[in-house]
Protein backbone atom coordinates (compact mmCIF):
# COMPACT_ATOMS: atom_id res chain seq x y z
CA UNK A 1 0.00 0.00 0.00
CA UNK A 2 1.08 3.55 -0.57
CA UNK A 3 0.02 6.90 0.82
CA UNK A 4 -2.74 7.29 -1.79
CA UNK A 5 -4.54 4.01 -1.04
CA UNK A 6 -7.11 5.65 1.29
CA UNK A 7 -8.04 8.08 -1.49
CA UNK A 8 -8.38 5.25 -4.00
CA UNK A 9 -10.89 3.48 -1.75
CA UNK A 10 -12.80 6.73 -1.32
CA UNK A 11 -12.94 7.36 -5.09
CA UNK A 12 -14.01 3.76 -5.74
CA UNK A 13 -16.80 4.07 -3.18
CA UNK A 14 -18.01 7.28 -4.82
CA UNK A 15 -17.93 5.77 -8.31
CA UNK A 16 -19.59 2.43 -7.53
CA UNK A 17 -22.07 3.89 -5.05
CA UNK A 18 -22.88 6.80 -7.36
CA UNK A 19 -23.67 4.60 -10.36
CA UNK A 20 -25.75 2.21 -8.26
CA UNK A 21 -27.59 5.16 -6.73
CA UNK A 22 -28.44 6.62 -10.13
CA UNK A 23 -29.86 3.29 -11.30
CA UNK A 24 -31.61 2.77 -7.97
CA UNK A 25 -33.33 6.14 -8.20
CA UNK A 26 -34.50 5.22 -11.70
CA UNK A 27 -35.97 2.01 -10.32
CA UNK A 28 -37.48 3.89 -7.36
CA UNK A 29 -39.27 6.28 -9.73
CA UNK A 30 -40.43 3.35 -11.89
CA UNK A 31 -41.87 1.74 -8.76
CA UNK A 32 -41.85 -1.80 -7.45
CA UNK A 33 -44.62 -2.86 -9.84
CA UNK A 34 -42.79 -1.53 -12.90
CA UNK A 35 -39.47 -3.09 -11.92
CA UNK A 36 -41.25 -6.35 -11.06
CA UNK A 37 -42.85 -6.41 -14.51
CA UNK A 38 -39.42 -6.06 -16.12
CA UNK A 39 -37.96 -8.78 -13.89
CA UNK A 40 -40.88 -11.10 -14.60
CA UNK A 41 -40.35 -10.56 -18.31
CA UNK A 42 -36.67 -11.44 -17.87
CA UNK A 43 -37.65 -14.69 -16.16
CA UNK A 44 -36.51 -13.68 -12.67
CA UNK A 45 -38.52 -15.59 -10.03
CA UNK A 46 -40.23 -13.78 -7.15
CA UNK A 47 -40.26 -10.58 -9.20
CA UNK A 48 -42.02 -8.33 -6.67
CA UNK A 49 -39.79 -9.08 -3.64
CA UNK A 50 -36.75 -9.02 -5.93
CA UNK A 51 -37.78 -5.59 -7.22
CA UNK A 52 -38.08 -4.27 -3.65
CA UNK A 53 -34.67 -5.79 -2.82
CA UNK A 54 -33.07 -4.18 -5.89
CA UNK A 55 -34.53 -0.77 -5.12
CA UNK A 56 -33.32 -0.98 -1.50
CA UNK A 57 -29.79 -2.12 -2.37
CA UNK A 58 -29.42 0.36 -5.20
CA UNK A 59 -30.69 3.35 -3.20
CA UNK A 60 -30.19 2.89 0.54
CA UNK A 61 -27.25 0.54 0.01
CA UNK A 62 -25.63 2.88 -2.50
CA UNK A 63 -25.87 5.79 -0.06
CA UNK A 64 -24.23 3.59 2.58
CA UNK A 65 -21.37 2.78 0.18
CA UNK A 66 -20.88 6.44 -0.76
CA UNK A 67 -20.72 7.38 2.92
CA UNK A 68 -18.59 4.38 3.83
CA UNK A 69 -21.07 2.70 6.16
CA UNK A 70 -21.44 -1.10 6.03
CA UNK A 71 -19.49 -1.07 2.76
CA UNK A 72 -18.46 -4.74 2.77
CA UNK A 73 -21.91 -6.30 3.25
CA UNK A 74 -23.63 -3.86 0.89
CA UNK A 75 -20.92 -4.32 -1.75
CA UNK A 76 -21.41 -8.09 -1.44
CA UNK A 77 -25.12 -7.59 -2.22
CA UNK A 78 -24.09 -5.44 -5.19
CA UNK A 79 -21.87 -8.28 -6.42
CA UNK A 80 -24.87 -10.60 -6.34
CA UNK A 81 -26.94 -8.00 -8.24
CA UNK A 82 -24.34 -7.73 -10.97
CA UNK A 83 -23.80 -11.47 -11.37
CA UNK A 84 -27.55 -12.02 -11.74
CA UNK A 85 -27.91 -9.01 -14.07
CA UNK A 86 -25.10 -10.26 -16.30
CA UNK A 87 -26.28 -13.87 -16.43
CA UNK A 88 -30.05 -13.31 -16.55
CA UNK A 89 -30.46 -10.07 -18.50
CA UNK A 90 -27.36 -8.75 -20.27
CA UNK A 91 -25.90 -11.89 -21.87
CA UNK A 92 -29.27 -13.41 -22.87
CA UNK A 93 -30.13 -10.05 -24.44
CA UNK A 94 -27.06 -10.32 -26.66
CA UNK A 95 -25.28 -7.37 -25.06
CA UNK A 96 -21.76 -7.11 -23.69
CA UNK A 97 -21.61 -6.58 -19.93
CA UNK A 98 -19.26 -3.59 -19.97
CA UNK A 99 -20.89 -1.42 -17.30
CA UNK A 100 -22.09 -4.41 -15.32
CA UNK A 101 -18.61 -5.95 -15.44
CA UNK A 102 -17.01 -2.76 -14.14
CA UNK A 103 -19.60 -2.50 -11.37
CA UNK A 104 -19.02 -6.15 -10.49
CA UNK A 105 -15.25 -5.58 -10.31
CA UNK A 106 -15.67 -2.39 -8.30
CA UNK A 107 -18.07 -4.02 -5.85
CA UNK A 108 -15.69 -6.99 -5.44
CA UNK A 109 -12.86 -4.58 -4.70
CA UNK A 110 -15.01 -2.85 -2.08
CA UNK A 111 -15.78 -6.20 -0.45
CA UNK A 112 -12.01 -6.62 -0.07
CA UNK A 113 -11.23 -3.01 0.91
CA UNK A 114 -14.16 -2.15 3.15
CA UNK A 115 -15.03 1.40 4.20
CA UNK A 116 -11.51 2.79 4.14
CA UNK A 117 -10.21 5.51 6.44
CA UNK A 118 -12.01 8.34 4.60
CA UNK A 119 -15.51 7.30 5.59
CA UNK A 120 -18.31 7.96 8.01
CA UNK A 121 -18.06 4.32 9.11
CA UNK A 122 -14.60 4.89 10.58
CA UNK A 123 -16.16 7.01 13.34
CA UNK A 124 -18.30 4.09 14.45
CA UNK A 125 -15.25 1.82 14.58
CA UNK A 126 -13.17 4.20 16.72
CA UNK A 127 -15.54 3.63 19.64
CA UNK A 128 -14.64 -0.08 19.74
Amino acid sequence: MNQYAPYATFVLRLAVGGVFLRHGLQKFHTGVAGVAAFLHGAGIPFATPTAAYLIAVETIGAVCVVLGILTRPVAALMVVNMVVAILAVVLPGGHTPELEGLLLAGALALVALGDGPLSVGIYFKKGQ
